[in-house]
């Protein structure tokens, strides 16, 4: 009998006690909204994203000149692309994509081997 009773209460206390979790989980929502924590979260996401390379860091990152043409850049980004996804190097992959990205948007916007779309 006593085990009995003891199983009920360890039972009903241990859903009141996840009631009042999920409720305080609801609570630190709502405060954190009021109090624009997420908001401050959204800026510094902003500002991280809004770093841009520098084409100096692209072409190092490529191992490239300012001479070097369009086509060799495309070579060095597959090779280099490639060998970082035998390697499964997700970081690697987006320095090296996020180089391509910027010295394909000075080489359009100098027009010299204008890099096909």
């Amino acid at each position: 009998m006593a085990a009995k009773i003891l199983a009920n209460l360890i039972v009903m206390g241990s859903g009141i006690l996840a009631r009042a979790v999920v409720q305080a989980y609801r609570q630190a929502l709502a405060n954190a909204a009021k109090s624009g924590v997420t908001h401050e979260t959204l800026q510094n996401a902003a500002r991280r994203a809004g770093k841009v390379m520098t084409e100096q860091e692209a072409r190092q990152i490529l191992g490239v000149s300012e001479d070097t043409a369009w086509e060799e850049i495309m070579k060095k980004y597959d090779v280099l692309f490639e060998k970082n996804a035998k390697v499964e190097s997700f970081y690697l992959q987006s320095k090296v994509h996020r180089a391509k990205e910027c010295l394909e948007a000075i080489y359009r916007a100098k027009g010299e081997g204008t890099p096909p779309s």
